[in-house]
């Protein structure tokens, strides 16, 4: 069974690439400076904070996880920052990015070596 530790370093991952993805709007194809040193940074960090996680689980697991949490949260900072609606279809698609995330960590056997 994976460590409470790896999955802080997972959190921790998809944490710096919401961040990282959310100055990259910002950064106006990298003419913008802090936004731009947010997004390198950020990624780095995020890629940094995965190694771990992708050295204990299933890559492919792991890399489930931090995309789809990563594209939920990227729509709910849109949503909640810079006032993107979302419809129906889009809310359903996040739900089912959910629920997949969720049948990973709970049912599949992968998850424990």
């Amino acid at each position: 069974m994976p460590s409470l530790a790896t999955y802080l370093l997972l959190a921790a991952a998809i944490c710096a690439e919401v961040v990282a993805t959310t100055a990259l709007a910002r950064s106006a194809s990298f003419t913008r400076l802090w936004p731009s040193v947010i997004t390198v940074v950020g990624y780095a960090l995020a890629f940094w904070f995965l190694s771990y996680p992708i050295r204990v689980l299933p890559t492919g697991v792991i890399y489930a996880i931090w995309s789809g949490l990563g594209v939920v949260l990227i729509t709910l900072v849109a949503w909640l920052w810079a006032g993107e609606r979302l419809d129906t279809a889009a809310l359903l698609g996040l739900a089912l990015i959910v629920a997949g995330v969720v049948v990973i960590n709970v049912f599949s056997g992968s998850m424990r070596h």
